[in-house]
């Protein structure tokens, strides 16, 4: 009973978070790990519940019509090509690696962030063509990391969508949910083979992760860019306060 209520909460805090602005696995995944879970488990488990939240933002944004399906094909080939990969390499090696690396990567992100034109600056947009390659390959990268490790993936391909893309945010909204979709089902595929997810619990969270997901993506079609940006400064500021932890203090 005390994983419930250690883990339901912060699911939907993180389903929320991360149909706004990615990077609810910064919330959700430590939620499974305070629950006393291996970290293999916790990460297949997390898969399993955001998937199903993920699912209720993508249809969300689809109606609202954030998402442009005939470009993103590809890129949802890719996605699961990539996501699949990266699950088998996180049950192979260490991801101590990737911590560093994310180390670096996000006080520029952040800068980036902190940036006020850099969700609202117009972008002059891509042809369909190179729009698309652009995609595909976001796509294929944020794949690969969100099958090994996950947390962040949602915030970083937004930001990514918008800056090398030249999306709109609202598009680049739609398109992170539907990669961040495809790159959770090829990953959880990979856990559930191999028997990593734990089912009681991760039903049971995943209707608080539906209900999360199904909030925030209210929330922003109401509130748009202005709502967006604080919420990424502070999934950043966590995500960068959780890596320092997990190299340095908790060793």
């Amino acid at each position: 009973m005390v994983d419930y209520l250690i883990v339901c909460p912060l699911v939907f805090l993180g389903g929320f978070v991360d149909a706004v602005a990615g990077g609810g696995g910064l919330i959700s995944l430590p939620a499974y790990l305070m629950a006393g879970l291996s970290p293999i488990e916790a990460i297949g488990t997390n898969k399993f519940s955001a998937s199903c939240g993920t699912t209720v933002a993508t249809i969300r944004y689809s109606r609202c019509g954030y998402i442009h399906w005939r470009e993103l094909f590809p890129a949802i080939g890719t996605a699961l090509v990539g996501s699949w990969i990266g699950a088998r390499l996180a049950l192979l090696i260490d991801n101590d690696i990737f911590k560093i690396i994310m180390l670096v990567i996000l006080p520029i992100t952040g800068v980036l962030v902190l940036n006020k034109r850099m969700l609202s600056k117009y972008r002059c947009p891509y042809t369909t063509r190179k729009t698309t390659i652009i995609i595909t390959l976001l796509a294929l990268m944020m794949g690969l990391y969100d099958g090994f490790y996950g947390p962040g993936t949602g915030t970083f391909l937004m930001l990514m969508l918008i800056g090398i893309a030249h999306v709109s945010l609202e598009e680049a909204v739609g398109t992170t949910k539907v990669i961040n979709l495809s790159t959770n089902v090829a990953s959880l595929s990979v856990f559930l083979v191999h028997g990593k997810v734990l089912f009681p619990l991760a039903i049971v969270a995943a209707l608080f992760g539906i209900a999360g997901n199904f909030i925030g993506a209210r929330y922003f079609t109401k509130k748009g860019a202005a709502f967006v940006k604080p919420i990424i400064v502070v999934v950043l500021v966590i995500f960068f306060i959780k890596l320092c932890w997990e190299l340095f203090i908790a060793k």
